[in-house]
């Protein structure tokens, strides 16, 4: 079984905020968990316009319930 990669909910929300996509930021914010499983997910965030790549640094291997603030 492949090691999810997950991105936070509030990285993703500030990209579209940064884009004035303020119905989509807001649309993410009430729909996912603070943490959202990139690899569950790839199809939305591609359709959201987000580039994975550059949220490498907001990005880390393991599943969407762990935190890695608290880790």
């Amino acid at each position: 079984m492949t090691t999810a990669t997950c991105v936070r909910k509030d990285v993703v929300v500030a990209t579209l905020r940064s884009r004035d996509l303020h119905g989509r930021a807001d649309w993410v914010d009430k729909e996912f968990s603070a943490l959202i499983d990139t690899d569950e997910n790839a199809g939305l965030l591609r359709t959201l316009g987000i580039d994975l790549d550059t949220l490498s640094a907001d990005a880390w291997p393991g599943p969407a319930t762990d935190d890695p603030r608290t880790i």
